[in-house]
C-alpha cells in the first residue's frame, strides 16, 4: 500500500439500506455492513464506506465533488435513473467530455463524466 496516498473515503447517509441498494443496482458496489450505522463498499474504483448521518454532501454546501468515469454516459444516466437517483445538473459538455451530476437517496451528489 502506498504511504500518504488517498485510500478511503466516507460519505453521509441519512438512508443506509436506500444508498446501498441505489450503488448495487445503479454501478454493480458490493457493502459489507459493519453494525445499523455504517456500511463499506467495495468495486467502486476507490474503497469507503457510509455513515448514518443527518447532513448530506453536495457541491452547493462546499463539499468536494466525487466524479465516477463512465463509457456510456446516456446509459450510465439511464441507470442512475432506475435505481432512484435524481438527475441534479443534465448532460452537459465541458472541456475534454461530458457529464452529469446526480444525487443517491440520501441527498449526495456526484457526477459522471465521459469523453
Amino acid at each position: 500500500m502506498s504511504s500518504e496516498k488517498i485510500n478511503y473515503v466516507e460519505f453521509p447517509a441519512t438512508d443506509i439500506e436506500g444508498t446501498k441498494a441505489f450503488f448495487t443496482k445503479a454501478f454493480g458496489w458490493n457493502f459489507v455492513d459493519y453494525g445499523p450505522d455504517y456500511a463499506s463498499f467495495q468495486d467502486a474504483g476507490l474503497d469507503g464506506g457510509f455513515f448514518r448521518s443527518e447532513k448530506s454532501a453536495t457541491v452547493a454546501s462546499g463539499s468536494a465533488l466525487i466524479v465516477l468515469y463512465s463509457k456510456e454516459l446516456e446509459a450510465s444516466q439511464q441507470r442512475v435513473e432506475a435505481a432512484g437517483g435524481t438527475i441534479v445538473v443534465p448532460i452537459f459538455d465541458f472541456p475534454g467530455g461530458r457529464r452529469f451530476h446526480f444525487s443517491d437517496p440520501s441527498g449526495n451528489e456526484y457526477a459522471v463524466w465521459s469523453e
